[in-house]
């Protein structure tokens, strides 16, 4: 299994504190049934700024670590950066790393709002021949509001990552209520953990993709568990034509 989103690098922002931390995620991963993780910090989200360089070295050490420790764990480089109008700019002077040094780079909205200038910022990265992927929409409380502004962006090529711990409920009713209809409506593209912790917020993949299994069908986890593959391999994702998300009880869930 291949999760893409994490917060498993020692001491760059809210996730793992230490190595031994890092370590400890990792460890939990494997039991998991992951074997591959992308190391995703925040970066420009007004509290932590990781820098490409930076995270490359990163996770250099701490494969060297994984693999001194015996832990059957590859971890790759990404970045979660919080959205800005010079995003473009950041990636054009090295400060902003696509997902495992692809074409893939992560977007990630204040918790509350969409920014006006979104659209524009994502029609921009396309432009410039990256594929921006909107982390966590189903925890935006202005998307939770109205899901179709996430159509919009879909339409126009975006793509988005929905978190494991909202699908099985960890975010709230709301995070779970939107999950599943993203799926849905053909607006979830990916499925990742961002884990913050070995514990507690952690990874719940096994969890979420059961449920997904159970409620959407086994294809769809075929389609995760692939687009997963695609996006650090810089591969085209797969993905269904956008619909917009029905105001209705969706799957028992209100």
């Amino acid at each position: 299994m291949i999760d893409i989103h994490s917060h498993i690098l020692p001491g760059v922002d809210d996730g793992a504190q230490s190595m031994e931390e890092s370590v400890g995620m990792a460890q939990a991963a494997v039991e998991e049934g992951i074997d591959t993780i992308v190391a995703t910090p925040h970066h420009q989200n007004g509290e932590y700024n990781n820098y490409k360089h930076d995270i490359l070295i990163q996770v250099s050490e701490l494969n060297r670590v994984l693999e001194e420790r015996e832990v059957p764990l590859t971890v790759l480089p990404g970045q979660e950066s919080r959205i800005s109008g010079d995003m473009v700019e950041g990636i054009k002077k090295e400060e902003i790393l696509t997902i495992n040094e692809g074409h893939y780079v992560f977007v990630e909205f204040p918790h509350d709002q969409v920014p006006n200038y979104a659209s524009n910022l994502l029609f921009n990265l396309q432009v410039e021949g990256y594929q921006p992927v909107i982390v966590h929409p189903e925890r935006n409380e202005q998307l939770q509001d109205n899901p179709n502004l996430l159509y919009s962006f879909v339409k126009k090529g975006a793509f988005s990552q929905v978190t494991a711990a909202s699908i099985v409920g960890k975010f709230g009713r709301p995070a779970k209520k939107l999950s599943h209809q993203l799926i849905e409506a053909n607006l979830a593209h990916l499925i990742a953990s961002d884990a913050h912790k070995s514990k507690g917020r952690t990874f719940y993949m096994r969890g979420a993709f059961s449920e997904i299994k159970k409620q959407h069908g086994q294809e769809m986890v075929h389609f995760f568990s692939e687009n997963a593959q695609y996006l650090i391999d810089s591969e085209p994702l797969a993905s269904e034509p956008p619909e917009h998300v029905k105001k209705k009880k969706v799957l028992g869930i209100f």
